[in-house]
């Protein structure tokens, strides 16, 4: 393209010579990391999280550690920042490499070696070349090794959404790499998940090694949310957002479930439907509309990545509050209801105890709401399940899932 086409693009009046509602959109990315001075809420974790480690700072093992969190609580943001800043801590005797891995995209073992490898690899000073197919599981390993040790005293390795991994081996080989003497390079992993009982879920010889601190990130009140919006307001036009905008924002995402990266979403798509409606401002009306949108968003994002026992779950309650006049049930007649959707679909059925953990760590994702009931001395205390999501999204969702397409052909 030639500079006078480009110019006349620009000026062509099909398209916009600045944008009406937006200045600077990338600050309502998710993957967006801000300055410190735009973390909000979080100086706590900030802190715990540099302690554990301190030790890369210096030269020797950080320590590996197991944060927890709902959605958009600032899990991978202040592992992102921290990291950040503990390579620009250090000496000029001590090396730090940093990798961030998307378990959701690299969820198999030779994904992940390979994505740390190419990442953590400057083939100006190792002389290696890190191909992104190709090669055995093993080989990565070998090329990652080398990488580590011909550039780097420590490595903080970031897996996020851990639990999506099919295979926890990538966990037990980082850790146990210097040990077994495959690297001098000291590793530490930061391992993310939403989901708190993935530990104990892991094989004893990978919780053995793994040998982590845990850290738990609260969700954000109102007022924390509010703030956090209000330092990406600049994302916006001067004067575009109506006074309400934000507190009400903050008040949709407060009142479910505390999550700022939905928070910035409606507050993004607010702006988008503003720009659609060829509107001067972003209104309340432009929220509300977001709001319903995010919230569709936020639920496909937390059920698309799920196995499918958690899916059958979820459809076992979904089709009993849909199909029954009363909006909470007994795990017992979820559960069997659940015994029917998996033998329809041919998948193994889990023992209760597995079934109750998995519908424990949707409450915990804020899709289910669990309540104890006591029926006195004779029937004694139950556990009873209500699905907070809209029913009707929720199916569809799931249905999104070719396997689960079956159950609803029946």
């Amino acid at each position: 393209m030639t500079p006078d086409s480009s110019s006349d693009s620009v000026n062509d009046p099909l398209f916009d010579s600045g944008h009406r509602i937006f200045s600077n959109k990338d600050l309502l990315k998710t993957g967006h990391v801000p300055e410190a001075d735009r973390i909000v809420g979080r100086d706590e974790e900030i802190s715990k999280l540099a302690k554990r480690l301190n030790g890369a700072v210096h030269g020797y093992s950080p320590e590996n550690v197991m944060i927890y969190g709902k959605t958009g609580t600032g899990k991978s943001l202040v592992s992102r920042h921290v990291c950040e800043r503990a390579q620009n801590a250090t000496g000029e005797d001590v090396d730090i490499g940093v990798a961030y891995i998307d378990c959701a995209e690299d969820d198999t073992e030779t994904q992940a070696v390979s994505s740390l490898a190419a990442k953590l690899n400057d083939e100006s000073v190792t002389d290696i070349s890190v191909p992104h197919t190709g090669l055995s599981t093993s080989k990565y390993y070998k090329l990652l090794w080398k990488t580590l040790d011909t550039q780097f005293d420590s490595a903080i390795i970031i897996l996020d959404e851990v639990d999506l991994m099919d295979d926890d081996s990538v966990l037990m080989k980082l850790s146990r790499a210097e040990e077994a003497g495959k690297i001098d390079c000291s590793i530490g992993v930061l391992a993310i998940s939403n989901k708190i009982q993935y530990v104990n879920n892991l094989n004893e010889r990978v919780k053995s090694s793994f040998q982590h601190k845990e850290l738990f990130f609260k969700p954000y009140d109102a007022n924390q949310l509010r703030e956090i919006m209000l330092n990406r307001q600049d994302a916006f036009q001067d004067g575009v957002l109506s006074e309400d905008v934000i507190p009400l924002a903050a008040a949709f995402a407060a009142q479910e479930h505390g999550d700022a990266r939905r928070a910035i979403d409606i507050l993004r798509h607010a702006g988008e439907v503003a720009y659609e409606d060829d509107a001067e401002k972003v209104r309340e009306e432009h929220v509300r509309q977001a709001q319903q949108h995010a919230e569709k968003d936020r639920f496909r994002e937390l059920v698309n990545g799920a196995p499918t026992q958690a899916k059958a779950a979820l459809l076992a309650l979904t089709e009993l509050t849909i199909n029954s006049a009363d909006d909470a049930f007994l795990t017992s007649r979820v559960y069997d209801q659940y015994e029917q959707i998996c033998t329809h679909l041919d998948v193994d059925t889990l023992s209760v105890r597995r079934f109750r953990d998995i519908v424990k760590e949707q409450a915990f994702l804020g899709v289910v709401e669990i309540e104890k009931i006591n029926k006195g001395s004779a029937g004694g205390i139950h556990l009873q399940n209500r699905l907070i999501e809209d029913p009707q999204v929720v199916r569809e969702t799931i249905l999104e899932d070719t396997r689960m397409q079956d159950w609803a052909a029946e």
